[in-house]
């Protein structure tokens, strides 16, 4: 009885051990230099289908609540001081806020996060 109870002890534990997830991949954050013109983020392009896609912020930010994000409306919501700060971009509310390290529920992708403050380090352009 105690042979059995430890082999299948030894058997556990190498089904467990065996495991390996290399399933998740993590996400290759781009690197954008803001000064450089072939590295243009295009809000039409990039940033507007952050917020618009799959109903993704626009389930919640669709004119009942500021800013308001729907495609006709998003870049004018957003140019303001209070939501895109292009002296320090990084403390700007529409990057630090749904950051994926920041305390809102809805989060970006660290993808979309990289984009959102190289928009905002070009000079939030409406382009």
């Amino acid at each position: 009885m105690k042979f059995k109870i430890l082999l299948l002890v030894i058997v556990a534990a190498f089904a467990f051990a065996g495991c390996k997830y290399d399933w998740i991949i993590p996400e290759e954050v781009p690197v954008i230099d803001p000064d450089d013109p072939s590295q243009q983020v295009s809000f039409s392009e990039e940033i507007l289908p952050i917020f618009t896609s799959g109903n993704n912020c626009t389930a919640c930010h669709n004119g009942s609540q500021v800013p308001d994000l729907r495609e006709a409306n998003a870049y004018s919501s957003l140019n303001s001081t209070r939501y895109v700060n292009k002296t320090t971009p990084d403390e700007s509310r529409i990057y630090a806020i749904p950051h994926p390290d920041g305390g809102h529920y809805k989060k970006y992708t660290a993808i979309q996060a990289a984009l959102i403050l190289a928009w905002i380090q070009q000079g939030a352009k409406n382009n």
